[in-house]
């Protein structure tokens, strides 16, 4: 390495995710092999030097000692894994992540490494994200950390936080494009074949794949006819009528037991079902639109975009073509629950 190269520090411990570590690295070593210039310079540094043993069992070769790291670096990355809070709790490492993270140009961490990133003060006044099972305890230690379990990552100045393994991978595509610009993201991904560099505001979970339906008898019914009647009238009127409840009744049934709205659930359906359908067929965007409820192939724009960050037809040729041109893209915002009714 030349002594321009990008000195990229992953910070790792017992029990850490071997994922987190191997995602990073390897999309780095690829962007090296793909002609980044300056390269990346990578070492794994963990406390004293020592070994450590990941989750899975397998056991990494430290390159340096965490306590021996000197500065300026160009990135420095906590990953996460079932050791978090032991690694958070250990108070000379902290600080050392705490040293270190005021001589680099950026800090990140993958999953439950945010809970390192917190103990050092790095996150405080930040948004940030994490694994979305270990969101609200992060959110409980660190009241002062404004914790968004929804997004793959998050970019807050120069912290970024991601969400749970894999998507280490989109947080450091982004990192590589940022740095190289898009056509090297692209080569990068092609090389790790993974087909598409996701925004970071996409959502972690889709909601084919959350928790099963409701157990409340009367909300399962309605989350089952929604999701299999997309064209449907959903609005929440009508909704409502069907279940013989009040309006009122029924957004509260929807945001006690699901945490959002009967419309921001309706657009969410739908445009998780129209992402699907671009993906596997070739249906023109007007059918797709009719198929999943929406009113119009606008609607149906408006709220891709709001969820991927992405229009529908730059999504369809993303998955042929490679990663879409995303540089490090901001949170999207909330959609609005009066901006959906029976049709899009």
């Amino acid at each position: 390495m030349t002594t321009t190269a990008r000195q990229v520090v992953i910070i790792g411990y017992d029990q850490a995710d071997l994922l987190d570590i191997a995602c990073v690295a390897d999309t780095l070593d690829a962007a090296n092999r793909l002609g980044a210039e300056p390269a990346y310079d990578l070492r794994l540094a963990t406390p004293h030097g020592r070994p450590v043993r990941s989750s899975t069992g397998l056991v990494l070769m430290s390159q340096a000692a965490v306590e021996r790291v000197r500065g300026p670096l160009d990135t420095l990355l906590v990953v996460g894994g079932l050791g978090h809070l032991t690694a958070a709790a250990d108070a000379d490492l902290v600080s050392h992540v705490r040293r270190l993270a005021a001589r680099s140009r950026r800090v990140a961490s993958v999953c439950t490494g945010a809970s390192i990133l917190a103990a050092a003060g790095l996150l405080d006044g930040r948004r940030a994200t994490t694994h979305w099972a270990y969101a609200r305890e992060l959110a409980v230690r660190h009241p002062k950390v404004t914790v968004d379990p929804r997004p793959l990552y998050l970019v807050d100045g120069d912290v970024s936080t991601s969400a749970g393994v894999t998507s280490a991978l989109d947080l450091t595509l982004a990192a590589v494009e940022a740095d190289h610009g898009p056509e090297l993201a692209r080569l990068v991904a092609r090389w790790l074949v993974t087909y598409m560099q996701r925004p970071g505001n996409q959502e972690q979970l889709s909601i084919y794949v959350k928790d099963p339906p409701p157990e409340h008898r009367v909300l399962r019914r309605l989350v089952l006819h929604i999701t299999g009647h997309l064209d449907a009238d959903l609005g929440t009127a009508a909704l409502a009528a069907r279940a013989d409840i009040s309006e009122r009744h029924l957004s509260r049934l929807f945001l006690d037991r699901l945490g959002q709205p009967p419309a921001r659930f309706v657009r969410t359906a739908r445009t998780e079902a129209a992402a699907r359908l671009l993906e596997t067929t070739a249906l023109p965007l007007a059918a797709i639109a009719g198929r999943c409820g929406f009113g119009s192939t606008e609607t149906l724009r408006q709220a891709f975009h709001a969820h991927y960050g992405i229009s529908p037809s730059a999504y369809r040729l993303a998955l042929r073509a490679g990663p879409p041109s995303a540089a490090l893209p901001a949170p999207s915002e909330a959609v609005p629950t009066d901006a959906v009714d029976g049709r899009g």
